[in-house]
């Protein structure tokens, strides 16, 4: 696992750059296969582009694009047979790293009646993500962060990220709900990946501008059949990336959101978000980088064996912040205000960072259509009318 802050230093010692076409994307699946790597990427099931081990590239979403806009998610089938021209779907990265369900302990009785407690062993995963956004990039380096800086450390979260193969994609086709320019993560990456790919489709033919990252990154690429990149590839690939900034479909207000979420805790918008939110959990749910649990216990019909399982939770609970005598967070309007104030502010406080990376799954999978760069730019609209107010 590459620290970011190593990351220029890695990509001067092992940046090698190519161009490949289907055949090479394809055959960069088998060549992971055959380092034992288990590829996980966009496949198109059930309606939506999800993420699920592939067993060759033919069944990337090729031809397939989404549209995007406040609780409204759909597909819909592309010309140009683009394999990575999509913006992010239900799940993130996230669901790999850090799974919904894991077990932490197993306990059985013995002959004597006394319990025989074993600890979960965890298994270690070589996984290879193909088609990592940028944004996803990122989330993925602040929960590298959360789950693996610091004093306490989780030893799940480590067995799958240690050793990860990351291929990025970079954006060339944002949605409506897409705002990471404005959180400083995308549409391009330039650290933190294995290879990272940019997807050009012109009269030049259907190709992709690979450059390597780290060392296994650039001894992959070389097993590719692929062609030496050439300045039109590289240009047309700048341009598309650089046209994606250009075409993001939401922004944040240009201030500090730290500020503006810390200095206005009894703002009237808060009664006016959370009297359209359900307090589902949704956001918490498909956000990249969301990460609290819960546990649970369980036991068998004879009492005889036992189990405590870790689970995804929510901050939206009402019992999330459950203490004797009842939970902190009584409200609805308390549980938004804690969610968008830690995921916009509070999150530097205890990890140097924004906890959001602009990717809009929160704004798409919310029932009612909340959006959490309208209420930023609702906040920050009624700040400055109280401020001019005499």
């Amino acid at each position: 696992m590459t620290d970011a802050s190593d990351a220029g230093a890695v990509l001067g010692r092992h940046q090698a750059e190519a161009v490949l076409d289907r055949d090479g994307l394809a055959a960069l699946v088998r060549v992971l296969k055959r380092r034992g790597r288990t590829v996980i990427g966009p496949t198109v099931r059930d309606g939506a582009i999800v993420l699920d081990e592939l067993d060759s590239a033919d069944a990337l979403p090729y031809g397939w694009g989404v549209e995007l806009e406040a609780g409204r998610y759909r597909l819909h089938r592309r010309e140009d047979g683009a394999a990575f021209a999509h913006s992010a779907g239900p799940q993130s990265w996230k669901s790999f790293l850090h799974p919904q369900r894991v077990r932490q302990w197993s306990a059985d009785r013995g002959p004597d009646g006394e319990p025989v407690v074993r600890e979960e062993k965890q298994e270690s995963v070589s996984y290879a993500f193909l088609g990592v956004r940028p944004c996803d990039l990122r989330a993925i380096q602040i929960l590298d962060r959360v789950m693996s800086g610091g004093r306490y450390r989780d030893p799940a979260y480590l067995s799958r990220r240690t050793g990860a193969f990351l291929i990025a994609a970079e954006c060339t086709e944002p949605g409506a709900t897409c705002f990471c320019v404005s959180m400083g993560s995308g549409p391009a990456v330039d650290a933190g990946y294995d290879l990272a790919l940019t997807e050009v489709v012109d009269d030049a033919g259907h190709r992709f501008l690979c450059r390597s990252g780290s060392e296994e990154g650039a001894a992959v690429l070389a097993e590719l059949p692929s062609r030496s990149a050439d300045d039109p590839t590289r240009e047309a690939a700048a341009e598309a990336v650089s046209a994606a900034a250009e075409r993001m479909g939401r922004s944040m207000p240009l201030v500090d959101l730290r500020t503006l979420m810390r200095d206005n805790l009894e703002a009237e918008r808060w009664d006016d978000v959370t009297a359209r939110c359900l307090s589902c959990g949704n956001c918490t749910m498909v956000c990249p980088t969301c990460f609290c649990t819960t546990t649970e216990d369980v036991t068998d019909l004879t009492g005889d064996h036992a189990e405590r399982w870790r689970l995804w939770d929510s901050c939206y609970d009402l019992d999330f912040s459950l203490l004797h005598g009842g939970p902190v967070r009584s409200t609805p309007r308390s549980r938004y205000r804690q969610w968008l104030t830690h995921k916009l502010g509070t999150w530097h406080d205890q990890f140097d960072s924004s906890g959001c990376v602009g990717c809009g799954r929160c704004i798409v999978w919310c029932p009612t259509g909340i959006d959490l760069t309208e209420e930023a730019h609702a906040l920050h609209q009624e700040a400055t009318q109280r401020e001019s107010t005499p």
